[in-house]
């Protein structure tokens, strides 16, 4: 060691360099976390810990999965990561509960993360429409993509041969996934939404919301604010398939051609091209009064830079 540091080694530079390698092995890694909170998904283990009351062994935890009996010992592999990334959480036993420390098998519990996998307006059509394989298959070309020159398709469209929308036109079953998926997710915005800026509903009479899916997010602004006159538009086999009796209005169209006039347009995040968004404003423009008139355009999305300062968020 002396003769390591008389030549300009030191130790910290040793452990600087696992640190670094730790961390990029994490991030190379991190890919093994969002497919393990697929499989969790797919197996219901949130559902089977919930049935518990909340914590469960993994011997309880496999009674309610499906899962081949030699595979109980990957489980607890499975289970190691997902307790790590905090999708679940390991009880320790209460001081004192000699019964308990005897018992080696760990009790997974809940944590608020998983809780958004169970119950009325959980996200798990949500997440798994994110983790859906094709979304996923274009984040492993990206670096195929940015070699394209302007203007090139989407990366969605580069590793499919069609764009997002057109996927979900001519296959039913993806198209399935990313209306269950929609819904999942405007159930749980729209109450926030509803309950924390409902001032942005008010004093207006009709609303349109431009590729609104099945109407979810219409149907809760409609039953909080019941004299707001509300409708959907989308896609012909998006309405073909919609609810009735729910108090909207669903009309076909195309919002790169025109939006249906009303009082108010609703938009939640679209994934389309800077251009098409362009496009797709300039037809809400059209579809509304004047500004001195009440006419407005309410764009729910994702702002980068805007409230916590937390990077997280």
């Amino acid at each position: 060691m002396a003769h390591a540091k008389s030549n300009g080694y030191h130790a910290s530079d040793a452990t600087s360099s696992l640190d670094a390698l730790s961390e990029l092995y994490g991030n190379t890694f991190a890919v093994v976390k969002s497919m393990a909170l697929k499989a969790a998904m797919d197996l219901g283990i949130a559902d089977a810990i919930h049935h518990h009351g909340g914590a469960a062994t993994l011997s309880q935890i496999v009674t309610r999965v499906a899962l081949h009996p030699s595979k109980v010992p990957c489980l607890r592999r499975l289970m190691r990561v997902l307790t790590l990334s905090g999708v679940f959480a390991v009880q320790k036993p209460a001081p004192g509960d000699a019964a308990a420390e005897a018992d080696e098998a760990p009790m997974y519990t809940l944590t608020p993360v998983s809780r958004l996998l169970i119950g009325a307006g959980n996200q798990r059509h949500m997440m798994s429409m994110l983790l859906h394989p094709c979304f996923i298959a274009p984040f492993f070309r990206i670096s195929d993509w940015l070699q394209l020159e302007l203007p090139e398709p989407c990366m969605f469209k580069h590793t499919h041969g069609q764009s997002f929308w057109e996927m979900t036109n001519e296959d039913a079953a993806f198209n399935t996934v990313v209306n269950d998926g929609m819904a999942s997710d405007s159930i749980f915005t729209m109450d926030i939404l509803v309950r924390e800026h409902g001032e942005v509903f008010q004093g207006i009479s009709s609303l349109v919301d431009v590729a609104g899916g099945n109407g979810t997010a219409a149907q809760a602004i409609a039953r909080a604010f019941p004299e707001v006159k509300c409708s959907v538009m989308d896609l012909a086999h998006v309405v073909a398939e919609a609810p009735g009796g729910t108090g909207v209005e669903f009309i076909a169209g195309d919002m790169f051609e025109s939006v249906p006039p009303a009082n108010a347009v609703f938009l939640k995040p679209e994934k389309n091209a800077a251009k098409d968004c362009v496009k797709i404003l300039e037809n809400c423009k059209k579809a509304i009064p004047t500004r001195d008139k009440g006419g407005k355009v309410i764009i729910m999305d994702i702002v980068v830079g805007t409230g916590p300062s937390d990077q997280k968020h």
